[in-house]
């Protein structure tokens, strides 16, 4: 029989932590947060508590190119269990509509 690692929950706990700061960033252009959209592939959270955040745009020449990623280092950076923040942005695969919540897709009226 296995027990939890302590130290796997503590990780994850800050990773949920990371995803409900990402969910204060809004797309500029849609009312919905940025984790809802579909925007966040990946939250990684090392042993060192450094975390590593994989996103994407909704296109590649989104106007917010250069600031949302930082925006979004910054706010992960900003959580007191996090040693360091890294976004790597990445357009594979892209983006597109059906990678939103649920909720985000009513939000938007398209259920």
């Amino acid at each position: 029989m296995s027990t939890a690692n302590p130290t796997d929950e503590t990780l994850q706990a800050i990773g949920e932590k990371v995803v409900d700061v990402l969910r204060t960033i809004y797309d500029p252009e849609i009312p919905v947060d940025i984790y809802d959209l579909g925007l966040i592939y990946d939250v990684r959270v090392s042993e060192e508590f450094d975390v590593e955040i994989i996103m994407t745009l909704t296109t590649p020449n989104c106007p917010v190119a250069e600031s949302l990623p930082l925006e979004v280092e910054e706010k992960a950076k900003s959580l007191d269990e996090v040693r360091d923040a890294k976004v790597t942005l990445t357009f594979d695969p892209p983006w597109d509509k059906d990678m939103m919540s649920e909720e985000a897709k009513l939000e938007l009226g398209m259920l």
